[in-house]
Protein backbone atom coordinates (compact mmCIF):
# COMPACT_ATOMS: atom_id res chain seq x y z
CA UNK A 1 0.00 0.00 0.00
CA UNK A 2 1.21 3.41 -0.31
CA UNK A 3 0.95 6.29 2.24
CA UNK A 4 1.13 10.00 2.62
CA UNK A 5 1.10 11.88 5.86
CA UNK A 6 -2.24 13.34 7.53
CA UNK A 7 -1.81 16.23 10.22
CA UNK A 8 1.38 13.91 11.54
CA UNK A 9 -0.52 10.83 11.12
CA UNK A 10 0.52 7.64 8.53
CA UNK A 11 -2.26 6.73 6.40
CA UNK A 12 -2.21 4.02 3.62
CA UNK A 13 -3.99 3.77 0.94
CA UNK A 14 -4.66 1.95 -2.18
CA UNK A 15 -5.50 3.63 -5.68
CA UNK A 16 -6.33 1.00 -8.42
CA UNK A 17 -8.56 1.77 -11.77
CA UNK A 18 -9.20 4.48 -13.87
CA UNK A 19 -12.67 6.57 -14.37
CA UNK A 20 -14.99 8.83 -11.82
CA UNK A 21 -13.13 8.19 -8.52
CA UNK A 22 -14.78 6.20 -6.02
CA UNK A 23 -13.23 6.26 -2.24
CA UNK A 24 -13.96 3.48 -0.01
CA UNK A 25 -13.97 3.48 3.87
CA UNK A 26 -13.92 0.76 6.24
CA UNK A 27 -15.59 0.08 9.34
CA UNK A 28 -14.21 -0.11 12.81
CA UNK A 29 -11.13 -3.18 13.22
CA UNK A 30 -11.02 -3.69 9.55
CA UNK A 31 -8.98 -2.64 6.78
CA UNK A 32 -9.32 -1.98 3.06
CA UNK A 33 -8.11 -5.20 2.41
CA UNK A 34 -10.62 -7.17 4.61
CA UNK A 35 -13.19 -4.59 4.03
CA UNK A 36 -12.96 -3.93 0.17
CA UNK A 37 -10.59 -6.18 -1.39
CA UNK A 38 -10.56 -9.37 0.13
CA UNK A 39 -14.79 -8.80 -0.87
CA UNK A 40 -14.31 -8.20 -4.23
CA UNK A 41 -15.62 -4.73 -4.07
CA UNK A 42 -12.20 -3.08 -5.87
CA UNK A 43 -12.39 -5.43 -8.63
CA UNK A 44 -16.60 -4.84 -9.16
CA UNK A 45 -15.62 -1.48 -9.14
CA UNK A 46 -12.98 -1.19 -11.29
CA UNK A 47 -14.84 -3.38 -13.68
CA UNK A 48 -17.96 -1.08 -13.77
CA UNK A 49 -14.85 1.30 -15.37
CA UNK A 50 -13.89 3.44 -11.61
CA UNK A 51 -11.06 4.59 -10.42
CA UNK A 52 -11.48 3.11 -6.81
CA UNK A 53 -9.59 4.89 -3.64
CA UNK A 54 -9.69 2.83 -0.34
CA UNK A 55 -7.78 3.90 3.34
CA UNK A 56 -6.48 2.08 6.27
CA UNK A 57 -8.35 4.54 9.09
CA UNK A 58 -5.80 5.37 11.34
CA UNK A 59 -5.46 2.90 14.23
CA UNK A 60 -6.07 0.30 11.32
CA UNK A 61 -4.54 -2.01 9.51
CA UNK A 62 -1.10 -0.39 8.50
CA UNK A 63 -1.86 3.14 9.23
CA UNK A 64 -0.21 5.11 12.19
CA UNK A 65 -1.74 3.43 15.48
CA UNK A 66 -1.76 6.12 17.86
CA UNK A 67 -3.01 5.17 21.93
CA UNK A 68 -5.08 9.01 22.49
CA UNK A 69 -9.11 8.48 22.48
CA UNK A 70 -8.59 11.91 21.61
CA UNK A 71 -7.12 11.15 17.92
CA UNK A 72 -10.11 9.27 17.13
CA UNK A 73 -13.35 10.75 16.63
CA UNK A 74 -15.09 10.79 13.42
CA UNK A 75 -14.50 14.17 12.38
CA UNK A 76 -10.74 14.10 12.56
CA UNK A 77 -11.12 10.71 10.37
CA UNK A 78 -12.92 12.19 7.86
CA UNK A 79 -11.04 15.08 7.70
CA UNK A 80 -7.52 12.15 7.14
CA UNK A 81 -10.04 10.79 3.80
CA UNK A 82 -10.28 14.83 2.60
CA UNK A 83 -6.85 15.05 3.11
CA UNK A 84 -5.96 11.65 0.81
CA UNK A 85 -8.29 13.14 -1.95
CA UNK A 86 -6.25 16.41 -1.38
CA UNK A 87 -3.19 13.86 -1.70
CA UNK A 88 -3.97 12.48 -4.65
CA UNK A 89 -5.01 16.00 -6.66
CA UNK A 90 -8.98 14.33 -6.59
CA UNK A 91 -11.23 16.92 -6.48
CA UNK A 92 -14.28 15.21 -5.66
CA UNK A 93 -15.18 11.01 -5.31
CA UNK A 94 -18.55 9.27 -4.99
CA UNK A 95 -18.05 7.85 -1.19
CA UNK A 96 -18.77 4.84 0.04
CA UNK A 97 -18.34 3.75 4.16
CA UNK A 98 -19.19 0.95 6.24
CA UNK A 99 -20.44 1.44 9.28
CA UNK A 100 -17.84 3.39 11.69
CA UNK A 101 -16.99 4.34 7.84
CA UNK A 102 -20.37 5.37 7.55
CA UNK A 103 -20.49 7.89 10.07
CA UNK A 104 -17.20 9.08 9.18
CA UNK A 105 -18.73 9.39 5.40
CA UNK A 106 -21.59 11.53 6.63
CA UNK A 107 -18.96 13.96 8.22
CA UNK A 108 -17.45 14.09 5.42
CA UNK A 109 -20.06 15.10 3.72
CA UNK A 110 -20.99 17.27 6.06
CA UNK A 111 -18.48 19.59 6.58
CA UNK A 112 -16.75 19.46 2.68
CA UNK A 113 -20.12 18.81 0.46
CA UNK A 114 -18.20 19.51 -2.57
CA UNK A 115 -15.54 16.75 -2.29
CA UNK A 116 -18.49 14.24 -2.00
CA UNK A 117 -20.75 13.84 -5.36
CA UNK A 118 -22.43 10.31 -3.99
CA UNK A 119 -22.69 9.42 -0.59
CA UNK A 120 -23.43 5.37 0.28
CA UNK A 121 -23.96 5.12 4.12
CA UNK A 122 -23.35 0.99 4.22
CA UNK A 123 -23.80 -1.10 7.91
CA UNK A 124 -25.36 2.12 9.64
CA UNK A 125 -28.73 2.98 9.92
CA UNK A 126 -30.57 5.29 12.50
CA UNK A 127 -27.67 4.51 14.62
CA UNK A 128 -26.19 6.98 13.06
CA UNK A 129 -28.50 9.63 14.98
CA UNK A 130 -29.46 7.31 17.95
CA UNK A 131 -26.28 5.78 18.50
CA UNK A 132 -25.05 2.02 18.59
CA UNK A 133 -24.85 1.01 22.31
CA UNK A 134 -21.71 1.49 25.56
CA UNK A 135 -18.37 1.47 23.98
CA UNK A 136 -16.47 0.44 27.30
CA UNK A 137 -17.95 -3.27 26.91
CA UNK A 138 -15.72 -3.39 23.86
CA UNK A 139 -13.03 -1.65 25.08
CA UNK A 140 -12.52 -4.31 27.98
CA UNK A 141 -13.14 -7.00 25.33
CA UNK A 142 -10.31 -5.97 22.94
CA UNK A 143 -7.66 -5.67 26.28
CA UNK A 144 -8.94 -8.62 27.89
CA UNK A 145 -6.18 -11.63 28.15
CA UNK A 146 -8.37 -13.44 26.41
CA UNK A 147 -11.27 -14.14 24.30
CA UNK A 148 -12.65 -16.72 27.11
CA UNK A 149 -12.67 -13.67 29.46
CA UNK A 150 -15.32 -12.06 28.05
CA UNK A 151 -19.12 -12.65 28.83
CA UNK A 152 -20.64 -9.57 26.49
CA UNK A 153 -21.51 -11.94 23.36
CA UNK A 154 -21.65 -8.86 21.07
CA UNK A 155 -17.94 -7.65 22.64
CA UNK A 156 -16.28 -11.04 22.06
CA UNK A 157 -17.50 -10.99 18.51
CA UNK A 158 -15.76 -7.55 17.58
CA UNK A 159 -12.44 -8.93 19.86
CA UNK A 160 -12.77 -12.09 17.54
CA UNK A 161 -12.53 -10.35 14.59
CA UNK A 162 -9.67 -7.89 15.76
CA UNK A 163 -7.76 -11.07 16.81
CA UNK A 164 -8.52 -12.59 12.89
CA UNK A 165 -7.38 -9.48 11.10
CA UNK A 166 -3.94 -9.12 13.51
CA UNK A 167 -5.12 -5.71 14.68
CA UNK A 168 -3.30 -3.47 17.20
CA UNK A 169 -5.96 -4.05 19.86
CA UNK A 170 -4.41 -1.06 21.97
CA UNK A 171 -5.36 1.45 19.59
CA UNK A 172 -8.62 -0.25 18.34
CA UNK A 173 -9.45 0.37 22.10
CA UNK A 174 -8.21 3.99 21.74
CA UNK A 175 -10.53 4.35 18.82
CA UNK A 176 -13.71 3.00 20.25
CA UNK A 177 -13.45 4.90 23.53
CA UNK A 178 -13.00 8.27 20.98
CA UNK A 179 -16.07 10.77 21.67
CA UNK A 180 -18.43 9.48 19.48
CA UNK A 181 -20.69 12.39 18.23
CA UNK A 182 -23.72 11.44 16.57
CA UNK A 183 -24.66 13.49 13.08
CA UNK A 184 -28.25 15.37 14.29
CA UNK A 185 -31.08 15.11 12.56
CA UNK A 186 -30.69 18.61 11.62
CA UNK A 187 -27.38 17.89 9.92
CA UNK A 188 -29.13 15.13 7.84
CA UNK A 189 -30.95 17.42 6.81
CA UNK A 190 -29.24 20.13 5.29
CA UNK A 191 -27.64 17.06 3.52
CA UNK A 192 -27.24 18.12 -0.42
CA UNK A 193 -25.80 15.33 -2.22
CA UNK A 194 -27.48 12.01 -3.15
CA UNK A 195 -27.21 9.33 -0.34
CA UNK A 196 -28.18 5.85 -0.50
CA UNK A 197 -28.40 3.58 2.77
CA UNK A 198 -28.18 -0.07 2.90
CA UNK A 199 -27.87 -2.41 5.95
CA UNK A 200 -28.71 -5.84 6.45
CA UNK A 201 -32.59 -7.33 7.06
CA UNK A 202 -30.58 -9.03 10.23
CA UNK A 203 -28.12 -6.47 11.21
CA UNK A 204 -29.08 -5.83 15.32
CA UNK A 205 -26.50 -3.38 15.32
CA UNK A 206 -26.72 -0.39 12.10
CA UNK A 207 -30.84 0.21 13.02
CA UNK A 208 -33.02 1.09 10.36
CA UNK A 209 -32.24 1.94 6.66
CA UNK A 210 -35.38 3.62 6.21
CA UNK A 211 -35.68 5.61 9.65
CA UNK A 212 -32.24 6.96 8.50
CA UNK A 213 -32.75 7.77 4.71
CA UNK A 214 -36.51 9.63 5.94
CA UNK A 215 -34.20 11.59 7.72
CA UNK A 216 -32.15 12.61 4.23
CA UNK A 217 -33.91 15.02 1.70
CA UNK A 218 -33.94 12.50 -1.61
CA UNK A 219 -32.16 10.04 0.53
CA UNK A 220 -33.27 5.86 -0.83
CA UNK A 221 -33.00 2.73 1.35
CA UNK A 222 -31.79 -0.61 0.42
CA UNK A 223 -32.56 -3.48 2.43
CA UNK A 224 -29.91 -6.23 2.16
CA UNK A 225 -31.81 -9.19 2.72
CA UNK A 226 -30.91 -12.04 5.02
CA UNK A 227 -27.91 -10.22 6.29
CA UNK A 228 -26.30 -9.29 9.30
CA UNK A 229 -23.56 -6.90 9.93
CA UNK A 230 -20.93 -8.87 9.50
CA UNK A 231 -22.11 -11.13 6.89
CA UNK A 232 -23.61 -7.73 4.74
CA UNK A 233 -20.21 -6.18 3.46
CA UNK A 234 -20.02 -8.80 0.83
CA UNK A 235 -23.24 -9.34 -0.33
CA UNK A 236 -24.11 -9.65 -4.40
CA UNK A 237 -27.18 -7.64 -3.61
CA UNK A 238 -25.54 -5.16 -1.39
CA UNK A 239 -23.28 -4.80 -4.10
CA UNK A 240 -25.53 -4.48 -7.20
CA UNK A 241 -27.66 -1.33 -5.17
CA UNK A 242 -24.46 0.41 -4.68
CA UNK A 243 -23.65 0.25 -8.64
CA UNK A 244 -26.56 0.96 -9.36
CA UNK A 245 -26.85 4.27 -7.22
CA UNK A 246 -23.41 5.04 -8.33
CA UNK A 247 -23.91 4.89 -12.43
CA UNK A 248 -27.17 7.06 -12.33
CA UNK A 249 -27.12 11.09 -13.78
CA UNK A 250 -26.83 13.59 -10.76
CA UNK A 251 -29.71 15.59 -11.14
CA UNK A 252 -28.75 19.14 -11.14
Amino acid sequence: MQQFDSDGVTIAYLDEGEGPATLLIHGFASSARVNWVSTGWINDLKAAGRRVIALDNRGHGDSGKPYDPAAYPAPIMAEDARRLLDHLEVGDADVVGYSMGARITAFLALSHPRRVRRAVFSGLGDGMVKGVGRSEPIAAALLADSPDDIADPHAREFRLFADKTGSDRKALAACIMSARPVVTTEELGGLTVPVLVAVGSDDALAGSAEALAALVPGAEAFVIPGRDHMKAVGDRQHKAAVLDFLSREIKP
